[in-house]
């Protein structure tokens, strides 16, 4: 395999360049604006809802934009798994709704209740009905922590349970456990869900990253680690799933396919997974639960979804270049929500934002869009701590490098991890002002 290798005085050059590029570039706002009086609802304040509407607000001129979400807090979600792993602080990922929101923009802080496709309605909790021309779905997913039997959040940071998707503060207690495992050793058990799910690197980063952290303390002999996962393989891309069996053979962490997660005993410490052969019970000191991930039940109401794949979890059903609904083709899907093959990362909204706006303003304009989605997905793969490997990759998982001839995707390498801890938080901000 060719070696790539940078300097630190080129990635500090493509870093800043990069994030320089994004806080001062708005793609769009030089173009004249666009004149409609439409009405256009965007369900969901978190990376894509919050990345259209400040696109938005530079395309279009008279349009009515209304953003649901009652969350007053909005979560950089990459930054989750340095709190698991006690490198950031949980307010490291915290942030206002309402600080990245641009004038001309209604917020309504309210839970989206009910979607009428037909009548063109959305409903909010109190009642209240708002009539759309246009709508855009991004509401995020939810985490079905009452699948996994015996387990709820109260217990994370206690009892060597983990779990760090639920939010910062729950990041930041399954460090507590982490740590605590990280001084005195046992087995760790990592899981992850049968479902689709949001950044699947995730818990191989948190794998890497607890054993790493581990072993640095002096404290490897007396770990035992190992990985379950309901799948066949390690990760969704052969390539980088090949390339983390090795990693983790090299590591002595011990793999285990075909085993779905479906209850723990957290006094008796054992875990409870579905394999082909039956029940089983594997031991464990600290386990990093990740639970079954669905889409809200208000899409999953509203006839949104297929009807044909995905019955369990109810992604929204849409064309995987356009991101536009079937069946109703004011609709479009943003984010997690969205049933397509990829696309559950922060990465992945950068480059599905400006596909929906395309769409959007085609459809008012009367033109026909341009913009496509390949599926783009991107994961700074944590192999240890200052180390990691910059996979990126598309709906046919080829590895589609950002940057070819610097950063080679599957070499562990301190650029990507720098990657991860300068760049993507400035990169993920911009692309919340919608200049990325």
């Amino acid at each position: 395999m060719t070696s790539f290798h940078a300097t630190r005085r080129q990635f500090f050059g493509l870093a800043a360049g990069g994030a320089a590029a994004a806080a001062l570039t708005a793609p769009h706002r030089s173009q004249a604006q666009t004149q409609t009086k439409a009405r256009i609802v965007i369900i969901g304040a978190g990376a894509g809802g919050t990345a259209l509407a400040n696109r938005l607000v530079g395309r279009l001129d008279g349009a009515q934009i209304t953003l649901i979400d009652p969350r007053a807090q909005h979560l950089y979600q990459p930054g989750l798994t340095l709190v698991a792993s006690g490198l950031k602080p949980a307010d490291y990922v915290t942030s206002k709704t309402t600080d990245w929101l641009p004038d001309g923009v209604t917020l309504i802080p309210e839970k989206a209740a009910a979607i009428d496709p037909e009548a063109k309605t959305v409903a909010t909790d109190s009642g209240q009905v708002l009539a759309y021309d246009f709508l855009v779905v991004a509401p995020g997913l939810i985490l079905d922590h009452d699948a996994i039997e015996g387990f709820s959040l109260d217990m994370v940071g206690q009892n060597g349970i983990g779990a760090l998707y639920a939010g910062p503060e729950y990041a930041a207690r399954t460090w507590q456990a982490a740590s605590k495992f990280t001084e005195e050793g046992g087995v760790g058990l990592f899981t992850r869900p049968e479902t689709e799910m949001k950044c699947a690197g995730a818990p191989l980063k948190h794998t890497f990253l607890i054993d790493d952290i581990t072993r640095r303390a002096g404290n490897g002999g007396k770990i035992d680690i190992h990985y379950a996962a309901p799948q066949d393989s390690l990760f969704g891309v052969p390539i980088v799933s090949e390339k983390v069996r090795m990693l983790f053979r090299d590591r002595g962490i011990a793999s285990h396919y075909l085993h779905t997660l479906k209850a723990i005993d957290p006094g008796a410490r054992f875990a409870t997974f579905d394999t082909p052969e039956g029940r089983i019970e594997m031991a464990y000191d600290y386990i990093h639960v990740i639970p079954p991930q669905r889409a809200p039940e208000v899409i999953r109401q509203s006839g949104l979804s297929w009807a044909d794949k995905w019955t369990d979890q109810g992604w929204v059903e849409c064309d995987k270049a356009t991101l536009r609904h079937l069946r109703y083709p004011e609709i479009w899907a943003l984010g997690d929500v969205a049933g397509v093959p990829k696309g559950k990362t922060a990465a992945s909204v950068k480059w599905q934002v400006p596909v929906v706006e395309d769409g959007l303003v085609s459809a008012i304009e009367g033109t026909e869009p341009t913009a496509t989605y390949n599926g783009y997905t991107s994961c700074p793969m944590i192999t240890q701590v200052g180390r990691a490997m910059l996979v990126e990759f598309d709906y046919n998982n080829d590895l589609v490098p950002s940057f070819p001839g610097i950063i080679a995707p599957l070499e562990e390498l301190w650029i990507s991890w720098l990657m991860k801890e300068v760049a993507l938080k400035a990169t993920y901000n911009a692309m919340l002002r919608g200049r990325a």
